[in-house]
C-alpha cells in the first residue's frame, strides 16, 4: 500500500517537471526572435522611438504603496467574510472586540506609515 503513494507521488513529479519544460520549451519556440531586422527588437509605445534606457528604475516609494494596498486589500477581504459570519458566532460581543483590536492595530499602522512621511508621493523625508 505505501508503495502505491510512492509512485503516485512519483508521477507527480514526472508530470510537474514535464509541464514546466513543455511550457518553457513551447515559449522558447514562438517567442519573439531577432532575425537580423535591428528595429524588430526595439521598444515601440505610442508610434514614438524611444531614447535612452528603456529599463528605467521605480522608486522606493511606488513599492511600499503597493505593499500597503496589499495589506488593505487583505484587510478588507478579513473584515468582509468577518462580516458574513458576525451572526453564527457563539459570542458576538467577542467577536465585535477582536475585530475593533484588528482594526485598531491597522489604523495604529497606517498612522506611524503616515507620520514616518512614507504616504507623501515624495516618499520618505521629503
Amino acid at each position: 500500500m505505501a508503495l502505491t503513494g510512492i509512485w503516485y507521488v512519483i508521477g507527480f513529479a514526472f508530470a510537474a517537471g514535464s509541464f514546466t519544460f513543455l511550457t518553457f520549451g513551447a515559449a522558447w519556440l514562438i517567442s519573439h526572435r531577432n532575425r537580423g531586422d535591428m528595429h524588430k527588437g526595439m521598444p515601440y509605445e505610442s508610434g514614438i522611438d524611444t531614447y535612452g534606457d528603456t529599463h528605467g528604475r521605480f522608486g522606493l516609494s511606488f513599492y511600499i504603496y503597493a505593499l500597503l494596498f496589499v495589506a488593505f486589500d487583505i484587510e478588507v477581504i478579513f473584515i468582509y467574510l468577518w462580516a458574513l459570519v458576525f451572526r453564527s458566532l457563539p459570542d458576538p460581543i467577542t467577536g465585535f472586540t477582536s475585530m475593533l483590536i484588528f482594526v485598531a492595530i491597522l489604523l495604529l499602522g497606517l498612522g506611524y506609515a503616515w507620520r514616518k512621511g512614507v504616504l507623501s508621493w515624495g516618499g520618505p523625508g521629503r
